[in-house]
Parts: structure tokens; sequence; C-alpha cells
């Protein structure tokens, strides 16, 4: 069992905290909730039961003593600095939780590497690679012989087709839809609801149906 830490707090954090619960009850225990590090609250408060248990500059130490992580330190606008922050915290890939609820669907050949998330009711077709500290929220959809790179977001019930490459930090909203063969660059983001049929670069937000540039990110 992975005794996880999550880097973040009430969002992305707590929502994936009760699915490790929710997937406990459900006879589930590759990974065990132990509380989260975050430089918002107090070292003690609650969340959802579970404690803050220090600054993310502790995160070393939790690592040195054998916790695993899950990094849930993301932003739209700003992504790249987050990630930086992350990467300055000296967190080993061999100390990266990866969690996959049991009622998600993942193709026995798909590739996951460290960090990643797997939530509820998720689908991840033959063939496709879901890239490092990685979060697939409720009800997304990956397509095959796809590639998210690292530190990718895809929110709830997000569609994403086949044979689609995407850079680092990437973001696709809540219910998007993207058309297969497509290319997404470092940092891109694809608004909620969104229906993409092009290619996006480096830094480019798109939001609309069918989707559209509307501006670069911070």
């Amino acid at each position: 069992m992975q005794k996880v830490i999550i880097l973040g707090g009430i969002g992305n954090g707590s929502v994936i905290a009760q699915a490790i619960v929710d997937a406990n009850k459900r006879g589930d225990y590759s990974c065990e909730m132990v509380g989260y590090l975050n430089d918002r609250e107090d070292k003690g408060f609650l969340i959802e039961d579970y404690p803050v248990l220090g600054q993310l500059s502790e995160a070393r130490r939790y690592a040195d003593a054998g916790y695993k992580f899950i990094n849930t330190i993301y932003r739209i606008d700003g992504q790249k600095e987050r990630l930086d922050l992350f990467s300055n915290l000296g967190i080993d890939d061999s100390n990266l939780a990866i969690f996959i609820h049991p009622s998600a669907y993942v193709a026995s050949n798909v590739i996951i590497e460290p960090g990643v998330v797997i939530m509820p009711y998720v689908m991840i077709s033959a063939g496709a690679k879901i890239g490092k500290a990685s979060l697939i929220m409720v009800g997304a959809s990956i397509g095959h012989n796809t590639e998210l790179g690292e530190y990718n977001h895809i929110a709830a019930q997000a569609v994403v087709g086949a044979f689609i490459k995407t850079g680092i930090g990437v973001h696709i909203g809540l219910n998007a839809t993207l058309r297969e063969n497509l290319i997404l660059g470092d940092y891109s983001t694809v608004g909620m609801g969104a229906v993409l049929t092009k290619n996006i670069g480096t830094g480019e937000i798109w939001a609309g149906n069918p989707a559209k540039f509307l501006r670069m990110a911070d």
C-alpha cells in the first residue's frame, strides 16, 4: 500500500483524496490517504478529515520517510511557474504515487508513468500513454494510441480522440472534445466545452465550438 500525501488542498486535491477513500471502501488498498502539504493552510488544518501536515518545502523529508506524493498544484495561467515549483521540491519519480480508481477502464497495454491519477469511470483505450504526474479526472475518455505529455490535466468528462499528442502541462477543460490526430503544444489549454479540430501551439488558449484561438497564457 502506498501511503499518499497530496501536494495541494481543496479542489483537485480533496477530490482525489475522496476517490482514494472510495477505492478503499471498494476493497482497493493500493493507496492510503495520509494528508496534505501546501503553503496556504496552517499545519493541522483539516481538509475533509485529513490534516495539512506542513508546507511544500517539507516534501523531501516525507519522501525520505517513504511516503508517496500526488501533485495537484496546477493552474491554467502560470502553469509553467507551478510546475517549476513542483520540480524544485526534489521529489524523485520513485516517490510519486500511481492511483487508478477501480471503476476506471484502462487497456492492458496502456503505459502509465509515475504520479498519474486516473479517477472514477475514466476510459483509456489501447496503446495510449499517460505522462508523468498527469491527472485524468472523472469520466474522461482517452482514445487509442494517444500520448499525453507530463503534468497534463484532463478535466471531468473531456473526450480526447485517438492518435493525439500533447506537450507538457496541457489542460483540457470540462466536457471538451478533441478530434483525432491533433498536436497540442506545451502549456496549451482547451477551454470548457470546446470542440477542437486543429493543432494548437505552445501556451495557446483555445475555446468555443468550433474552438478558436482566444489568447496566450500568462
